[in-house]
């Protein structure tokens, strides 16, 4: 029985998939939301609560998770 080289991530005529690029995206995304989060959160002694960069790595971040959710219903097409 011969496998299939299609799905090996190491082969020569490896190519991400939508699919595949959604999801890295959205769980990229989601993890750098709650890390920014995390940060403010650890970091109590710090009066001013989330300043501006910190906005806009969180908007950045949600923006990510929103495009690769869109990603995700396209399918095993190449990215």
């Amino acid at each position: 029985m011969q496998e299939s080289k299609k799905g090996r991530m190491f082969s020569p005529d490896f190519t991400f998939s939508k699919r595949l690029l959604g999801l890295l995206m959205l769980i990229s995304g989601i993890g750098a939301f709650f890390s920014i989060l995390a940060i403010d959160l650890i970091d109590v002694g710090r009066e001013g609560g989330i300043g501006p960069a910190q906005q806009i790595a969180l908007a950045a971040a949600l923006l990510t998770s929103v495009i690769g959710l869109t990603l995700i219903p396209l399918g095993d097409h190449p990215a």
